[in-house]
């Protein structure tokens, strides 16, 4: 049901463990290391479909859960025969499996081997997402990328929670894999295991036997030190197959995404660009800048002098703070697009740097002007 491992993801250079890859669905070409926004509910917070075609990402998030509950699976495809047609996007869409929204999103929710049963977060009405429904949805939303439906573990956690939650991802993996998707999807498992590096290794074994053309981390950035990240990563990530895509998934700042890179990574996302931008947080070259802040009352200059997107040739940062202060809708808007312009513009040119064996160069020099921060 899936193109064949090197057909769909090529690596095609490599500067220490970093990798650029080129990665091919029905909608799009990818190129990798990448960063995908999150549309959530079938649009990427405050941005038009307009803005997504002057930002040219490649690809963007769905999510099952949310999708879900509203407007509902079968309306977008009877609507709009998939995703794509309802939220007129062209380029690749990828899913998750809704098991992170299960489990954190809903205060009342049992495991059970067919599923979760939980509450809905929007009216309390109950619901079942088990491995077969999770795959229904996306079936019929039609993403290009599929997630497997699986049990991510809060952390800490003791090791008989997390050994629990991977026995029940792997069982559940390989009902995702006898669901009959549509040709143009893929299909990716997710590793689980904690911060244990043998329960990753394990889980990761065994999801290969089932066999999926691309393989996810989940359960990191759920609770755990950002250095206990970075270590599992740097001890992980190498084991994992070397011709399929590798997905963190839900991770992070600039750093994190560049730490992770590091490790041999390809493909991210997260809420923090937008999320944060509606709170008034500026992701720059010399940091996150927040642009409430009285410091920035007066000041003319850009949001990022390094920066080349529409927002910062044309707005002040007194302007854009004078916006937020007072509630107008263009301050969340404009500081979304500069931030997803940001994270865009960062993997481009960790693109380039890793084709040019000048990562570890571009990782430094990143690293010395993200710490300077905006302090008065």
């Amino acid at each position: 049901m899936y193109h064949g491992a090197m057909e769909f993801f090529n690596v095609e250079h490599t500067d220490g463990k970093a990798r650029a890859g080129v990665l091919k669905t029905a909608h799009s070409t990818i190129q990798t290391p990448v960063f995908m926004p999150v549309g959530t509910r079938g649009s990427v917070k405050s941005l038009s479909q307009h803005d997504l075609d002057e930002l040219a990402p490649e690809i963007i998030l769905g999510n099952t859960y949310h999708l879900y509950l509203r407007p509902g699976h079968e309306l977008i495809e009877k609507v709009g025969d998939g995703l794509h047609g309802f939220m007129s996007w062209n380029k690749s869409i990828l899913t998750d499996s809704g098991g992170f929204q299960v489990f954190s999103l809903s205060g009342l929710n049992k495991i059970m081997e067919e599923g979760v049963r939980f509450q809905s977060h929007l009216d309390g009405s109950y619901h079942l997402i088990g491995p077969e429904k999770s795959m229904e949805i996306q079936r019929a939303l039609g993403s290009d990328i599929v997630m497997a439906f699986d049990d991510c573990p809060a952390l800490p956690n003791t090791t008989e929670k997390i050994r629990d939650a991977l026995e029940r991802t792997i069982r559940w993996a390989k009902r995702c894999k006898d669901y009959e998707l549509k040709p143009h999807q893929n299909l990716f498992g997710i590793v689980q295991g904690g911060l244990d590096l043998s329960l990753r290794v394990e889980c990761l074994e065994r999801l290969d036997e089932i066999g999926f053309p691309g393989m996810a981390i989940g359960g990191l950035s759920v609770g755990e030190k950002n250095d206990e990240m970075v270590e599992l990563l740097t001890n992980f990530t190498p084991k994992m197959p070397a011709h399929k895509p590798r997905y963190l998934m839900g991770v992070g700042t600039p750093l994190d995404i560049l730490n992770a890179v590091k490790t041999g990574v390809d493909m991210f996302d997260c809420v923090l660009p937008t999320r944060n931008a509606r709170n008034g947080q500026v992701i720059t070259s010399r940091g996150p800048l927040n642009i409430k802040n009285q410091q920035f009352k007066e000041d003319q200059g850009p949001l990022d002098p390094d920066c080349s997107c529409k927002v910062c040739k044309r707005y002040s940062r007194s302007y854009m703070r004078h916006l937020y202060t007072v509630g107008e809708y263009l301050a969340g808007q404009a500081i979304t697009y500069h931030n997803i312009h940001f994270y865009l513009n960062m993997m481009r040119e960790v693109r380039a740097a890793i084709l040019s064996n000048k990562f570890d160069e571009y990782y430094e020099n990143f690293y010395k002007s993200y710490k300077l921060g905006w302090k008065q």
